[in-house]
C-alpha cells in the first residue's frame, strides 16, 4: 500500500525517471480525484500512474487527458467488449444506463505536472465500487464481468497508452480528439457543468474545440467553451 501512486511518481520524476515508467498499488491511503476530492482505494481495483516527458514540439500537455481517456476506454473494451462504455469530458469512463437510468462512473483520472513530466493517474473500479457517493458508480464485477487482475489490466493499458502517445506526438491532437469524440456521449446530450468558482451552467454538448475544450450550447444559443469544470450528464 502507498499513499498515492501519483505522489510517488512525481518524486521519481523529479529524480530523473524516464518516460514510460508506471507505478501500480494494490491500495492507496491518500488517493486523489479531480478538484481535490478523495479517491477511495479498496483492494481489487486499479490504481495506476504513468509518466510522460514533454518534448519540444509536443501538442499542448492538457490534451494528454484525451490520450489517457481513449487508452482506458480501449483497454476496457478489450476485457469487457459487451459493456456499453462512454467517455465523459474530459476523461471519466462511464457505463451507459439502461431504460432511462443515468450513466454510472467506472473510472476517473487525474493528471499532475512537475517540470517537463506529466503524471497520468488512473483509477478503475474493476472489482468493487464506493457506495456512499451522491452519483451513480459501478464496477466491472457489478456489471457481471469477471474482472482481470489489476496487473493484467495495467500491462494492457500501458501498451495502448504508449501507442496513442506516439500518435499524439506524430500527428497532433486532432486524431486523438476524433477518437475521443467517437467514444463519448452523443452530440446534444444534456449536461450540467459545475464551474471552479461554484457557478453552474446547463446546456447541451456540442463537441470539442481544437484544444479539447468542451463546447456547451446554452439555452440562449450561445456556445460556451469549458476548460475546467465538473461535468454531469443529465
Amino acid at each position: 500500500m502507498t499513499q498515492s501512486t501519483n505522489a510517488d511518481l512525481i518524486e521519481r520524476a523529479k529524480a530523473g525517471a524516464a518516460e514510460g515508467l508506471w507505478l501500480r498499488a494494490d491500495r492507496q491511503s491518500g488517493g486523489r480525484g479531480r478538484m481535490g476530492r478523495r479517491w477511495d482505494s479498496p483492494p481489487g481495483n486499479l490504481y495506476l500512474s504513468g509518466l510522460a516527458r514533454l518534448l519540444p514540439g509536443d501538442p499542448p500537455p492538457s490534451t494528454l487527458a484525451f490520450v489517457a481517456a481513449v487508452s482506458v476506454y480501449d483497454a476496457l473494451v478489450h476485457f469487457a467488449p459487451s459493456v456499453n462504455f462512454q467517455i465523459k469530458w474530459p476523461n471519466d469512463i462511464m457505463v451507459r444506463g439502461s431504460m432511462g437510468a443515468p450513466p454510472a462512473k467506472l473510472c476517473g483520472m487525474l493528471l499532475d505536472r512537475t517540470g517537463d513530466a506529466v503524471i497520468v493517474g488512473i483509477g478503475v473500479n474493476l472489482a468493487v465500487y464506493p457506495e456512499d457517493l451522491n452519483r451513480p458508480v459501478t464496477s466491472l464485477s457489478a456489471l457481471g464481468i469477471e474482472p482481470p487482475a489489476p496487473q493484467v489490466f495495467a500491462e494492457k493499458l500501458a501498451a495502448i497508452f504508449a501507442d496513442l502517445l506516439t500518435r499524439w506526438r506524430t500527428y497532433g491532437t486532432q486524431p486523438i480528439l476524433s477518437l475521443w469524440q467517437e467514444k463519448a456521449h452523443e452530440q446534444g446530450a444534456a449536461l450540467s457543468v459545475q464551474l471552479p468558482d461554484g457557478g453552474q451552467l446547463l446546456g447541451s454538448y456540442q463537441g470539442l474545440d481544437k484544444d479539447g475544450a468542451l463546447k456547451l450550447r446554452l439555452d440562449n444559443g450561445d456556445i460556451h467553451a469549458i476548460h475546467a469544470a465538473d461535468v454531469f450528464l443529465i
